[in-house]
Formats: structure tokens, C-alpha cells, sequence
């Protein structure tokens, strides 16, 4: 709000309680906006409530006259009293005075918290690989957190100085207002503006840390990683967040964990699927395959006769059970039967023989009754 609050009201820095409250009604019934319909009638009668707001009040009005609007800012800004309009504040208070406890008197806010200060948990998202998910390990990681100050030793202060009481509000690290309603007056207690509830002021700050008592450093941290972890699981790194203020514990890190693709495995819970391709000699005459797995290559039997799509199993080759890594899954492998499309001479000539003896057996004759019994659709 632009302005002098007491030019506002048309009165003297020195206008006692009661010259407020003439200036405040005369101004207030004319510019009320039930009476005055003028243009800025409206705006005008809120510059004139939180003039008087401030002014009415002891302690927002000394710190109105130290600081100026900065020493009020936020207190109350916004409030449309209408208590001494007409004559109906004693009313108003006469009944509802005290109502819910937030009469005046009332003491309605919280102690200050002077003491320590948990400080904040991070997080920290982090991807791994395919195989570090499945088999874990040590993973080394960097954090931006807030330390405390080693200058300073987390006080703020620079070495050799103190902190002395705070003058706006004598070392209490609160300040009151009271608020004026038209159901009664209604005391209100927030943090200092000047101390931010310390009750202190330091006298000369820290130059390492500018008074905060904390440093933002970035730190380098070796976390282990579990057997079987997948997306989204959570890991809980004690005291690794954010340093306390005034000599609180530090908070934790969370570890979000997120998973990349792999090109030829895809995981389903504990179990890994993937997918080999095999000639159409391999799946009618059956063979011995060396095949891709998280451990390395593993000896897969393909039986005689194999059909397409058939899913063929490598056991205790999946992933660790979280919590208990000597429970693993399976390895699922689907087995798809390459046909080809062109054939050499030679081939269709062994091949057309061929069928020619399993059509005898079978009563169907030529190549696609020899396939045909073997690749059922």
C-alpha cells in the first residue's frame, strides 16, 4: 500500500487512541461503500481500515513508526473492519467478546520453537541398469543438502560474537495483533518479522554462512543398493537430508529408484522373459542351445518336435527375491520357429523325399503335409 497510514487518517505522528478512532469513523462513513458510490470509494475505504488496523494497535503501531510498511507487511493486510462503523463495535463485542477463546485477551497461539529443528528430508531419483536391479551393489551418488556451518559451528554468529535480545519484540520471538470484527476483537500471535521467532538477533554474522548457520554443500555418498529392486522402490538413507537448525538432527534421503529397458530381457515380477528364434530343423529334430541370461549363457534343451511359441523354462535364473536374495525367479523362454521362405535344390529335393515318406505314414502327401505334421496350427 502506497502512502503514510497517518497522512491516510489526516493526523498527527503523535494523535492519541481516541483522535484515531474520530479521524477513522469520520473518514469510514464516507467513504463506506453502502454510502459513497463513487469511483475509488471502495479502495479508499480499505487504505483507511488497514491504516487503522495498524495504527490502533501499540505494537504494529511501533513498528509502523521504525520500519514502516515493512514492519507490517502481512499482518493483517486485506481485513475489512467494519466494527466502528455506526457505532457497532460495542455491540458486537459486548456479545461475542472472548467468543472461541479469541477474545482481546484471549491467548490463542503457540509457543515459539526456540529449540531445535529436524531438519528436511531430500529425495533423489536414481537410475540403474537392468542387471543392477537384479543382482544390487554398492552405487556411489552425490547430494546437494544443507550442512552446517563448520565456521560458525551452526550458531550463525562469527566467531567470538553472540546474539543480543531482539528489540521489535523484547526476546518473546512473537508478536500480537488484535484484529477488529464486527463479532468481536480477535488476538492473533505470529512469528517476528525482525527475529523470525529467534528472540535473538545476531550481532555479527558468520561470514562463511551469512548468518544461516548452514551451508548448501554437495556431498558424496556410497548407498547399497538390494538384490531384486524395481521400479519405484524406496530406499531410506538415515540422516542424510538436510542439517537441523539450531542444533536439530538432520533429516533423511529418500532414494527413488528407476529401472532402464533392456534390449533383450523384459522382467515380469521375478520372473524374465525373453525370446530365442530357431530353425525349422532345430524344432523337428530338437538341439542343445547356448542361450542369454543375466548370469551369463546357460545351456538350453530344445526337445524334438518343438512347436512354435512354446515357452520353455530356466529355473532359479530370474530375479532375487527383495529381502531374501537366495530366493530367485525363472527365466521364461519363448521359442519362436524361423520358416524358410526360399529353399535350395537340394533342399527342396530332401525335403520333397522326405515328404514323400511321411505322407505314406500319414495319408498327406508333398512338402506342406511333412510340415504340417510337425508345426500343428
Amino acid at each position: 500500500m502506497a502512502g503514510d497510514y497517518y497522512e491516510m487518517l489526516g493526523v498527527s505522528r503523535n494523535a492519541d487512541k481516541d483522535e484515531l478512532k474520530k479521524a477513522y469513523r469520520r473518514l469510514a462513513r464516507k467513504y463506506h461503500p453502502d454510502v459513497n458510490q463513487e469511483q475509488g470509494a471502495e479502495e479508499r475505504f480499505k487504505e483507511i481500515n488497514r491504516a487503522y488496523e495498524v495504527l490502533s494497535e501499540p505494537e504494529t503501531r511501533a513498528r509502523y513508526d521504525r520500519f514502516g510498511e515493512a514492519g507490517v507487511s502481512g499482518a493483517g493486510a486485506g481485513y475489512q473492519d467494519f466494527s466502528d462503523v455506526g457505532g457497532f463495535a460495542d455491540i458486537f463485542e459486548s456479545i461475542f467478546s472472548g467468543f472461541g477463546g479469541g477474545g482481546v485477551g484471549g491467548q490463542t497461539a503457540g509457543r515459539r520453537r526456540t529449540g531445535p529443528v529436524r531438519g528436511d528430508d531430500l529425495r533423489l531419483d536414481l537410475k540403474l541398469d537392468f542387471r543392477e536391479a537384479i543382482f544390487g551393489g554398492d552405487k556411489e551418488i552425490r547430494i546437494p543438502h544443507l550442512e552446517n556451518c563448520q565456521v560458525c559451528d551452526g550458531s550463525g554468529a562469527k566467531p567470538g560474537t553472540g546474539k543480543s535480545t531482539c528489540a521489535t519484540c523484547s526476546g518473546s520471538g512473537q508478536v500480537r495483533r488484535a484484529t477488529r470484527t464486527p463479532f468481536g476483537s480477535f488476538a492473533q500471535v505470529s512469528a517476528c518479522p525482525t527475529c523470525n521467532g529467534e528472540g535473538q538477533i545476531i550481532e555479527q554474522k558468520c561470514e562463511s554462512c551469512g548468518g544461516a548457520g548452514r551451508k548448501q554443500e554437495t556431498k558424496k555418498l556410497k548407498i547399497t543398493i538390494p538384490a531384486g529392486v524395481d521400479n519405484g522402490t524406496r530406499l531410506r538413507v538415515s540422516r542424510e537430508g538436510d542439517a537441523g537448525a539450531r542444533g536439530g538432527s538432520p533429516g533423511d534421503l529418500y532414494v527413488y529408484l528407476f529401472v532402464e529397458a533392456d534390449q533383450e530381457f523384459y522382467r515380469e515380477g521375478i520372473n524374465i522373459q525373453s525370446e530365442i528364434t530357431i530353425s525349422y530343423l532345430q524344432a523337428i529334430l530338437g538341439c542343445s542351445l547356448k542361450v542369454n541370461t543375466v548370469d551369463g549363457k546357460e545351456e538350453l534343451i530344445i526337445p524334438a518336435g518343438l512347436q512354435p511359441n512354446t515357452v520353455l523354462t530356466l529355473e532359479n535364473k530370474g530375479v532375487p527375491k527383495l529381502g531374501n536374495p537366495v530366493s530367485r525367479g525363472d527365466h521364461l523362454i519363448t521359442v519362436k520357429v524361423e520358416i524358410p521362405t526360399k529353399l535350395s535344390g537340394k533342399e527342396r529335393e530332401l525335403l520333397e523325399e522326405l515328404a514323400k515318406i511321411k505322407g505314406d505314414s500319414t495319408g498327406k502327401g508333398g512338402l506342406e503335409g511333412f510340415l504340417g505334421g510337425f508345426f500343428h496350427k
